[in-house]
């Protein structure tokens, strides 16, 4: 009787396990994505075709920089008058100032880095986390 009491007792943490682990992937921030999309309003009439998907919030571009790079750290940043460009391993968040607040934009950086190429060319770093001089052979170390 005591192995049917554990089995039970198990199976009952192994549901709650599951449905804890299911209610904080789909409702949790887990990247940088996650967090604009949990706490700014979307405004689908700004998104940049379907690749920039946008986000307003009242605050200055600064400001909303500074929650969002408190959350999750870049692995690069450029902020000059234009806005503020954060470089993450795979998305880009481009935080734009507009006359109510910001508008921020989430992008993969593959479609990113083309689009702001002129803006951060020399200044985001390529790669995973890593700036241009990765340390390859030939890298100039």
């Amino acid at each position: 009787m005591t192995y049917r009491r554990w089995f039970v007792v198990g199976v009952a943490f192994a549901v709650i396990g599951a449905l804890v682990a299911a209610f904080a992937i789909f409702y949790g921030s887990f990247s940088p994505r996650g967090y604009v999309e949990d706490r700014y309003t979307r405004a689908a009439a700004q998104d940049i075709g379907g690749d920039a998907i946008a986000y307003t919030s009242n605050r200055s571009p600064s400001q909303v920089a500074q929650d969002v790079t408190a959350a999750w750290q870049p692995a690069d940043q450029y902020v000059d008058g234009s806005g503020v460009y954060l470089r993450y391993d795979d998305d880009s968040v481009v935080i734009l100032p507009i006359a109510t607040g910001s508008v921020i934009l989430l992008e993969r950086l593959r479609t990113a880095y083309p689009r702001y190429h002129s803006t951060v060319g020399n200044h985001w770093g390529w790669g995973r986390g890593v700036t241009v001089r990765g340390g390859g052979p030939g890298s100039g170390k």
